[in-house]
């Protein structure tokens, strides 16, 4: 019997070879879009979640209520680690990491002949008993023990040693905050994968951190680590999370942080909090390409649908004939159903086809390494996902065209319903007010994206190239500066501790006192080390007062807020006032105009510039537009001559700036891309319903022109029909696309408007697009001659 009902499929396939091609087309591009999303939500879903410890592994988090929000912390106590593995049973390891990637830092090694800049990790002896970053050499329980241990990653050891088994037991020298260190190579792990949040390329010891690089570390009014535990087997979360609350207390007077777990592999995807509760993140998008894949899918069901139920004409005489020999409707569905997974099938070997033509590509894209063994992988999904298509898709047409009597069939006189006809007609209304929701989201997206990148910041980050301080360079920073400010082409240079844009705000302090401060208010202020020449490098704008500059006796007595600061401190006329910091009285010396550390995501921060000109870390130097690349080749033989052994690293800061909305960017261009499959499948079945439409017309469109109605009105007729639904679904869609932008909208403290020409521009594009598409079949139509047309008939 299958074999029977797929001749028929293929023999219909081959009697109407457009609407077959059509389907097929409509079928295969969704099945390959879907699988895309899929394998891109799945890789998602998936990372950080390969360490052996990942249902028992989790981050601790800090809380506090800060100027009447609540805001959370990665960054803990340098001693909290040990403190909880020693007082909670519960705890089975814990381990504190100092990731200087999420520092904004690296480190440059060296042997004898070469040098290697790149970023690692500093953490506690059993780091690889809690994650699972496989050792190529070594003992995961040796290999950190020694203050001086370092374990470096394969492509680390291939750069600086050429291999592995070379790189193991060497002594290595490297540079932190200006002071020459060495290490020795006691293990070799293998390169992190793609799928891991935490990015390194190095361990060193937290040992060798506290001991000899950052002894403030060991305080308890310190932070900065992040803490990561792994529960023992059958621990209750939520106890713990009661138990862990107010743990800090312990160690610390007049302790602000309350402490919570937060489950390791999920931080990647909920890592956003709003008002200490997490809100959004990457989840928000892992849920928005689920639902793109499903309507992209659905559309194509849709096409199927409409075109099957639409050539029931096609079919009368079989089906009546094979009713009135005994065949049942049960048989009938069975036949239709056989016939529209078999289409689906041809399908999903073009959706694979398509697939592996687009993989290189859709990584580029969304910065993915996908590869196709991703499909082998999932084949079960994969058929399992066609076969459902299959018979979504053949519901409809086979239980509509088995239901007919086999008598009016026979008889050819079946009249369509008007629930048929409104059923098709809203399937048509519903695709176009998907597609257009895709556009006005796209339109929104685009525009929200602009808003970022072009929105004044509050200092200049054009033609601003960031130069990292090492070496001699860091030894000697006057004098190095005033080298840069002699070559051609530079404007101005100034320095820095820490990089002016950081999503996290980087350095920060809480120990800011001033005159009139309520007892129980405390603000987090942003901190950075500058010189005299940062504010007029970066033309960072003075509201009150003035900046750092050469006529000031003592510099290092005053310090500069930005207006945000000065709001939250409540203070009028601050210019002149004092204020302590870090048990130093020092005096206000002027306010800046508020400008962006982090992403229009964040409201902008309270932030003190501190004079400290022997502890900057970064040059900025301005140059002129037009020289930079003259510029940048002459700032490079400057300082490889000036500090040989070290890389000249340099970024332009209005690069770095930008680089915090590529995820943003990504999804923009995804959602692009699948806004214009949605709507190419969308169109394939208005082509097809137009085609038949016209097709089914013939004997009317020849008697109107026989009576004398133009070509125009011919046309104005057939577009008049389709013009109507897409214009149904521009009213649908508008609120609902509007709903949905608006709260994607939310997570940003900045945002654009969505304005009326949004939703114009995209109902526009819509209605010429359907126009467009339903115009071949229309101008043919209305151009035939009508004595073939009524000779046909």
């Amino acid at each position: 019997m299958i074999k029977t009902h797929l001749k028929i499929a293929w023999r219909n396939l081959r009697r109407n070879p457009l609407f077959s091609l059509i389907n097929i087309l409509g079928l295969s591009t969704g099945l390959a879009s879907a699988f895309l999303i899929f394998f891109w939500v799945t890789d998602e879903m998936t990372v950080d979640t390969f360490h052996e410890n990942d249902p028992r592994l989790y981050q601790i988090l800090m809380r506090s209520e800060e100027n009447g929000v609540i805001k959370i912390h990665e960054g803990t106590q340098g001693p909290l680690a040990e403190a909880l593995e020693k007082d909670l049973p519960e705890v089975e390891d814990a381990v504190s990491v100092m990731n200087l990637e999420r520092e904004g830092m690296a480190i440059t090694f060296s042997d004898e002949e070469n040098t290697f800049k790149t970023e690692g990790l500093f953490a506690n002896k059993n780091f690889f008993n809690v994650f699972s970053f496989p050792l190529i050499r070594g003992s995961i329980d040796q290999v950190l023990q020694d203050k001086d241990a370092i374990v470096v990653s394969e492509n680390f050891a291939l750069k600086l040693f050429g291999s592995v088994d070379e790189a193991l037991n060497r002594q290595i020298k490297y540079s932190f905050f200006g002071k020459e260190q060495s290490g020795k190579i006691t293990g070799v792990f293998e390169d992190v994968p793609s799928n891991s949040t935490m990015k390194f390329s190095f361990v060193g010891t937290k040992k060798k951190l506290l001991e000899d690089l950052w002894t403030n570390g060991k305080e308890w009014y310190n932070t900065g680590p992040q803490t990561y535990l792994v529960l023992k087997p059958g621990a209750d979360i939520a106890t713990f999370n009661k138990k862990i609350d107010r743990f800090v207390d312990k160690y610390l007077d007049g302790n602000m942080f309350s402490l919570f777990t937060r489950k390791y592999s999920d931080a990647y995807l909920k890592g956003n909090y709003v008002d200490g509760i997490q809100s959004g993140g990457r989840i928000t998008y892992v849920r928005l390409f689920s639902f793109i894949a499903i309507l992209v899918l659905l559309i194509a069901c849709i096409n199927f649908m409409n075109l099957s139920t639409a050539r029931v004409s096609r079919r009368f005489k079989e089906i009546g004939i094979k009713k009135t020999v005994g065949g049942t409707k049960r048989t009938l569905v069975v036949q239709f159903l056989t016939e529209s997974i078999f289409l689906t099938c041809l399908s999903l070997i073009l959706a694979l086809l398509l697939v592996f033509l687009l993989i290189p590509a859709f990584n580029y894209v969304s910065g993915k390494e996908l590869d196709l063994q991703l499909i082998f992988q999932n084949a079960p999904l994969l058929i399992l996902a066609t076969l459902l298509t299959g018979l979504i898709s053949g519901s409809y047409p086979a239980f509509y065209l088995s239901g007919f009597s086999p008598l009016a069939t026979l008889k050819g006189a079946f009249k369509t319903h008007g629930g048929e006809l409104f059923t098709r007609k809203g399937l048509v209304v519903f695709q176009f007010m998907a597609s257009l929701v895709l556009i006005i989201s796209v339109l929104i997206i685009n525009n929200q994206l602009n808003f970022a990148l072009t929105k004044p910041i509050g200092y200049q980050k054009d033609n601003i190239v960031q130069i990292d301080l090492e070496g001699k360079a860091y030894d000697n920073i006057p004098f190095f500066f005033d080298e840069i400010e002699k070559i051609e082409g530079v404007e101005r240079v100034g320095g820095l501790s820490q990089s002016i844009v950081r999503e996290d705000g980087g350095s920060s302090t809480y120990g800011i006192d001033w005159a009139g401060k309520p007892a129980d208010l405390e603000v987090d202020f942003i901190v950075r080390n500058v010189d005299k020449t940062l504010t007029q490098t970066l033309n960072i704008e003075m509201v009150e007062g003035e900046p750092f500059n050469e006529k000031l006796g003592s510099p290092e007595s005053y310090v500069l807020f930005n207006e945000e600061a000065i709001r939250i401190m409540g203070l009028e006329n601050p210019v002149g006032q004092k204020i302590n910091l870090w048990g130093e009285d020092k005096t206000i010396l002027g306010v800046m105009k508020d400008f962006h550390t982090a992403s229009v995501m964040q409201p902008i921060s309270p932030v003190v510039f501190k004079y400290s000109p022997n502890n900057l870390a970064l040059a900025m130097v301005r140059i002129h537009s037009g020289s930079e690349m003259k510029t940048i080749e002459n700032l490079k033989r400057l300082y490889t001559d000036y500090n040989p052994g070290y890389n000249f690293n340099f970024t332009f800061q209005d690069q770095m700036f930008n680089a915090q909305y590529s995820s943003e960017q990504r999804i923009l261009s995804l959602s692009k891309y699948f806004a214009i499959l949605a709507v190419f499948i969308s169109c394939l079945g208005l082509f097809g319903l137009a085609a038949f439409n016209n097709e089914m017309r013939v004997k009317e469109i020849g008697v109107r022109k026989v009576l004398g109605s133009s070509t125009y009105a011919i046309l104005q007729l057939l577009f008049l029909d389709f013009l109507k639904l897409v214009l149904i679904a521009i009213l649908i869609a508008t609120p609902v696309a509007w709903y949905l932008m608006s709260g994607w909208l939310q997570q940003f403290a900045y945002r654009t408007n969505i304005g009326w020409a949004v939703f114009a521009i995209a109902s526009i594009l819509t209605i010429l697009i359907a126009l467009a598409t339903v115009s071949f079949q229309a101008i043919k139509a209305a151009s035939a001659n009508p004595v073939k047309s009524l000779r046909t008939e």
